[in-house]
């Protein structure tokens, strides 16, 4: 089972990716497996990135917290947090 996991902004400049295939650590698993499999795998420069508790998530172009299940052709994209003023 795989997803694209896309990456937005500072974070695509950061990670130097835009987008990646990866396979689902295990069926009915949610966005915090998906985000703790690509922190494992990345190192410390994709965890200084990823895990912050602001990090806006989406799946499916649908904003959503961590606790959302993911599936198999799911789109999975990781943005920073917006700020304006």
């Amino acid at each position: 089972m795989m997803v694209t996991v896309r990456f937005f902004a500072s974070y695509r400049e950061k990670l130097n990716t835009r987008q990646l295939q990866v396979p689902l650590p295990r069926p009915g698993c949610r966005v915090s497996d998906l985000l703790e499999q690509l922190v494992a795998s990345g190192g410390e420069l994709w965890a200084d990135v990823l895990a912050r508790d602001n990090t806006v998530v989406a799946v499916n172009q649908v904003v959503c917290d961590l606790q959302r299940v993911i599936g198999e052709g799911d789109e999975v994209a990781f943005y920073p947090p917006v700020t304006g003023g």
